[in-house]
């Protein structure tokens, strides 16, 4: 809950986060080195982390599998003598493509059919460096590159990784996902309340500065409700995410784990409407360069994918609901 209202005021600018070193997916990389990472892998990867020396990125999604649904995660690693050698190709690697990003953590598919469909896969630590890592291309984000950290499409070929790279042992990724995605997910809910504040505030300050019919855009149509509308949508969804993360200091991971998809579905929804309509009373210029609003929208946008999509989660609200 401590971290909720700094990371809603980082969340008010773009560079909040990275001011910080609070970026994902480092905090949620971080975590894991923490967690579930070695003394070498901390020595090596999490301290030039912590001291803002590196990025790191975070590998799951696929081209060719629903990732969505994460079992069906296709990349090979099979082991060979004192390696695993990784096959496959992963998309949207957010941060992979910053020339400061050193570190991988992917996931990949170890098990077979016969193993219990969620101790199919694990995760593993590459160095971004490592012989056979291609770098395909960035993703366009609504036509950006989102450049310079990127979200990349990169194929292993052969990448062979010390087996002591593997995190906590084979068959846990999942175990390991869901403890790095609950705290990403609300991070970026946080972020989200900012993000919808500082539009909210954007467009006050159009609505009191702009005329138009004799009249300050505040005083036409239907803006004051516009603007009393977001205003409480900001503060049910400000108090959702704190009781999120409430849940989550309470320790117990399969309680807060719904709380958790709750707001993940309505901080970038609540964001989006306040941004929109902040771009509305702007005219023109709202959707042109000469504000963030248009790149605030797309980031948010894009939020109702990332970390699982807006269905995944309803999926999961409604079944714990019907227990």
């Amino acid at each position: 809950m401590e971290y909720a209202h700094f990371a809603e005021e980082m969340g008010k600018t773009p560079l909040g986060a990275e001011v910080f070193n609070c970026s994902a997916p480092d905090t949620g990389n971080m975590e894991v080195f923490e967690r579930y990472g070695s003394a070498a892998m901390k020595e090596t990867w999490l301290k030039p982390l912590l001291e803002g020396e590196i990025r790191s990125a975070y590998l799951m999604t696929e081209p060719d599998v629903a990732s969505s649904d994460a079992t069906s995660i296709e990349m090979s690693c099979v082991r060979d003598g004192d390696d695993y050698v990784l096959n496959g190709e992963k998309y949207w690697a957010s941060g992979a493509g910053d020339p400061r990003c050193k570190v991988y953590i992917v996931m990949v598919k170890t098990g077979g059919e016969d193993d219990p469909k969620h101790q199919r896969h694990s995760m593993i630590v590459v160095d971004a460096a490592t012989p056979g890592i291609e770098i395909l291309r960035p993703m366009l984000v609504f036509g950006h590159d989102d450049a310079p950290h990127g979200h990349m499409h990169i194929r292993f070929t052969d990448v062979r990784v010390p087996a002591e790279n593997i995190l906590v042992g084979e068959g846990r990724g999942f175990e390991i996902a869901q403890g790095r995605l609950g705290p990403g997910r609300i991070h970026h809910c946080m972020r989200s309340t900012g993000q919808a504040e500082a539009a909210l505030e954007q467009m006050c300050k159009r609505a009191l500065s702009k005329e138009a019919f004799g009249k300050k855009l505040a005083q036409l149509g239907a803006n004051y409700d516009i603007i009393a509308e977001c205003r409480m949508e900001i503060e049910m969804a400000r108090l959702l995410c704190l009781k999120a993360a409430w849940m989550m200091d309470q320790g117990d991971a399969r309680a807060a784990a719904p709380w958790i998809s709750q707001i993940k579905v309505i901080a970038p929804r609540v964001s989006l409407k306040v941004i929109d309509e902040a771009m509305q009373m702007h005219g023109g210029q709202g959707i042109s360069q000469d504000t963030p609003l248009a790149a605030a929208w797309t980031a948010q946008r894009t939020l109702r994918f990332a970390d699982g999509p807006d269905a995944v989660h309803r999926r999961q609200i409604a079944r714990t609901e019907l227990k």
